[in-house]
């Protein structure tokens, strides 16, 4: 398997004209303009054909490559499944008669030849009518039905923690809670316990009490 790369050439005839070698550095770099507007630039470009073409209509006519860049523009922007005529193009173009007809007639037989129905390069949109659905080149299309979105498996390995976390406090809170209980529990026993306690020995001590009083001896006072 061989990557194709394109070879480079050096000896070019047409270089010194693209390229001249009279360059001299200006005094400022930077040029500010505020308030001038720059003019609008067109969408077609010239390729090799063109340039052919409008040297050859520059031997007869007028006419430059920004210019035919400009009036190939408007006639591609103002045709669409369905070309524009010659008079239409006059209204569009607003130029001499003879370089209207000549760019015109030119441009028509480009379209006609051209398989993608336009020489300027637009991006392919879906049709309303939904006819377009199989062209693989179509971009922007509209979804038919709604993806399912991937989960994100960080976020469940944290909510399965919180989880955990939280089961294991819930477990300490209720092994808590039942400790209380049973302390609470063996408090309220004890606390019968020392009743019953202070009941018998307060019993005790009253039939104590009544036993010595009846063995004391009375002593009666002679006059």
């Amino acid at each position: 398997m061989v990557i194709p790369v394109p070879e480079a050439e050096s000896n070019i005839p047409y270089y010194e004209s693209l390229y001249p070698g009279e360059f001299k550095m200006p005094k400022q770099l930077i040029h500010i303009q505020p308030f001038s507007v720059d003019p609008e630039q067109p969408d077609y470009d010239l390729d090799t054909e063109d340039e052919a073409f409008v040297n050859r209509l520059q031997k007869r006519l007028e006419v430059g490559a920004l210019q035919f860049e400009q009036m190939m523009d408007r006639l591609e922007k103002g045709s669409g499944q369905q070309l524009v005529t010659l008079q239409e193009a006059k209204l569009l173009l607003k130029e001499d008669d003879e370089l209207i007809r000549e760019v015109f007639e030119y441009w028509s037989k480009r379209r006609k030849l051209c398989k993608g129905g336009s020489l300027a390069p637009v991006v392919k949109q879906e049709k309303r009518d939904g006819s377009s659905t199989g062209d693989p080149y179509v971009a922007f299309r509209r979804r038919t039905e709604k993806m399912q979105t991937r989960k994100n498996r960080k976020n469940d390995e944290a909510s399965y923690e919180k989880m955990l976390k939280l089961r294991r406090d819930l477990s300490r809170a209720v092994t808590i809670l039942e400790m209380i209980k049973k302390r609470e529990k063996s408090k309220r026993e004890l606390l019968h316990l020392t009743l019953e306690i202070v009941e018998k020995r307060y019993k005790k001590m009253y039939t104590l009490s009544a036993t010595h009083t009846n063995q004391i001896p009375v002593f009666t006072t002679l006059h």
